[in-house]
């Protein structure tokens, strides 16, 4: 199935502006350089620019060639990720420890080759909201853009998102409704005990193995605590803790992340979390403080929105690489948060490549540009008709 021809027609620019940005990646809420080229592209083409919504946050508005009053919202992310890029492509990041290894350089590329496309045919009847969104990578980007307005001075009747997809065959559109990606929690538990010498560990109140023994403890939650049917993830990440090899320390530190697509089970989580360092630091008499803050919402996609997005598809990609059934991703996306506020759909795009996202080999497949393009405008066309 095609492409939209027009769209096609200017791919090369497309890839042009997305190497660009993927060379000069920016991290969340540092997003200038790159919001900066969006701002200058919707207004070259004639679309209503707003900027700073969310700190770096831009969003176009562009209406249409009827009289209705109905809006749809198009959302891509545009930060990086603070790691090293381990590719030799000759547009590789310019910038140490700054790499759009998850793709919202192809993300704010896509939404820009939509904003260009609807700017040149206006082929659609209501308002659509081209939203630019920082600090997508759990620095809270798009609830800096509600808690700044978004949907109060850009309303929304519905929005949509995507997302580049590895680890589908290239062209392959995945869609469902209900929860599509966990809601995630991040936490620090820092142990305060009492240090000596490593010769002398009777002297002390060893932070190091209080530790070791709080995070086997926790791991019993998700297989003694929560409910079999339901699907968790409990994972400590980080483990932080002494100097000195002969020097037992004061304090140690944990971090993760908690997983699940329940807010009911992620709140069973946080109790159980609490309740268990509450009773180790009784039982080696220390004080251990227990931090878990929200850091993204179960991305829940409504049905009327998940089948419009699955028929648009299917005129792009073919009946045969439209996946609907559900599908559900452990990973997190702060579009959840959009969608608590307005109804819509969030859908994955397959493209060349096996290497995962955030790892430091991913290379984006440029070919997926004119399609997400494609699939957005004919979101606008099909949601916002223009009737003759």
């Amino acid at each position: 199935m095609p492409n939209i021809e027009l769209i096609d027609s200017y791919a090369d620019e497309l890839t042009a502006i997305r190497r660009d940005i993927h060379a000069h990646p920016e991290i969340g809420f540092e997003e200038h350089r790159t919001s900066g080229i969006v701002a200058e592209k919707l207004q070259q083409w004639g679309i209503e620019v707003h900027r700073g919504l969310g700190g770096t946050g831009v969003v176009g508005l562009l209406k249409g060639k009827g009289n209705g009053t109905k809006r749809v919202g198009l959302r891509a992310d545009m930060d990086a990720l603070p790691m090293e890029e381990n590719t030799n492509v000759k547009w590789r990041s310019t910038i140490p420890n700054r790499f759009h290894g998850c793709g919202h350089d192809g993300h704010t590329t896509i939404l820009l080759g939509t904003a260009r496309y609807l700017a040149e045919t206006r082929n659609f009847d209501g308002t659509v909201a081209f939203i630019f969104q920082p600090a997508e990578e759990g620095l809270g980007g798009a609830r800096a853009m509600l808690k700044d307005g978004l949907f109060e001075k850009f309303p929304c009747d519905e929005v949509y998102g995507m997302h580049n997809a590895p680890d589908l065959d290239p062209r392959q559109v995945a869609i469902f409704p209900g929860p599509g990606m966990a809601g995630a929690d991040f936490f620090d538990i820092t142990i305060t005990g009492y240090g000596s010498h490593g010769a002398m560990p009777e002297r002390s109140k060893d932070p190091v193995v209080i530790a070791m023994t709080l995070g086997q403890a926790l791991q019993s939650i998700v297989s003694r605590n929560v409910d079999p049917l339901q699907s968790a993830v409990l994972s400590i990440t980080q483990i932080h803790a002494g100097s000195a090899y002969n020097v037992i320390p004061n304090e140690a530190k944990l971090a993760g992340t908690v997983r699940a697509f329940s807010d009911q089970v992620r709140n069973q989580i946080r109790d159980r979390m609490r309740t268990i360092a509450a009773g180790i630091a009784a039982a080696f008499q220390v004080e251990i403080n227990v931090d878990i803050r929200d850091i993204f919402s179960v991305l829940i996609n409504h049905e009327e929105h998940s089948a419009a997005v699955a028929d648009v598809a299917r005129e792009i990609v073919g009946n045969e690489n439209v996946l609907t059934a559900s599908r559900p991703k452990m990973g997190s996306e702060d579009f959840a948060d959009m969608l608590l506020a307005v109804p819509g759909a969030y859908l994955w795009l397959g493209h060349e490549g096996s290497v995962p996202v955030h790892n430091p080999g991913f290379i984006l497949d440029d070919a997926i540009l004119p399609v997400g393009a494609s699939l957005f405008s004919r979101i606008i066309e099909t949601r916002l008709p223009l009737v003759a």
